[in-house]
Order: structure tokens, then C-alpha cells, then sequence
């Protein structure tokens, strides 16, 4: 399941970015499919953090190990497409 998911995660870190409002999060990536946990997993993995603003709004965010999880891929992605060159 880690080879289904990961890349799935990795799209999930990346449009997050600098953060977004959680219900559009939960819009946008909430599943039914026990299958392809991207959320759980990514929580899981302690690839985001969810916080309130100072108007109780409820933010996702990617934590420092988000970072590096997206960075990482995206560094070993670009070694794949140099090689296949």
C-alpha cells in the first residue's frame, strides 16, 4: 500500500503548501476508501498539523517533516528524470 500512497501523500503535502483551511482540506481530500488513507497516513506520519487562527478558524499546515518528506521525493524524482535522459 506504501507505493499507492505515497506519491498521493506527497501531492497532498504539496498543495497545501503554506497552509489552507482545514474544511477545504477535508473538501478536497477526505475518502471513504479505507484502501488509500492520504489524510490518516499523512497525520500519521506527522506530515501536518492542524492549528485555530485568532478568528477560531482551523488551519492544515505542513510541519517541518512535511518539508522534508516533499523535499526528499522531489530531490530522489529529479535523479529519476536525469537518468532516464
Amino acid at each position: 500500500m506504501t507505493d499507492t500512497v505515497e506519491p498521493l501523500v506527497a501531492d497532498l503535502i504539496a498543495w497545501i503548501g503554506g497552509g489552507r483551511p482545514y474544511p477545504d482540506v477535508m473538501d478536497a481530500w477526505k475518502t471513504s476508501c479505507p484502501r488509500l488513507p492520504v489524510w490518516e497516513e499523512a497525520n500519521l506520519r506527522g506530515l501536518l498539523a492542524c492549528s485555530r487562527d485568532a478568528n477560531g478558524g482551523e488551519w492544515v499546515r505542513v510541519t517541518p517533516t512535511g518539508r522534508e518528506f516533499l523535499r526528499t521525493r522531489q530531490l530522489a524524482q529529479g535523479r529519476l528524470e536525469q537518468d532516464r535522459t
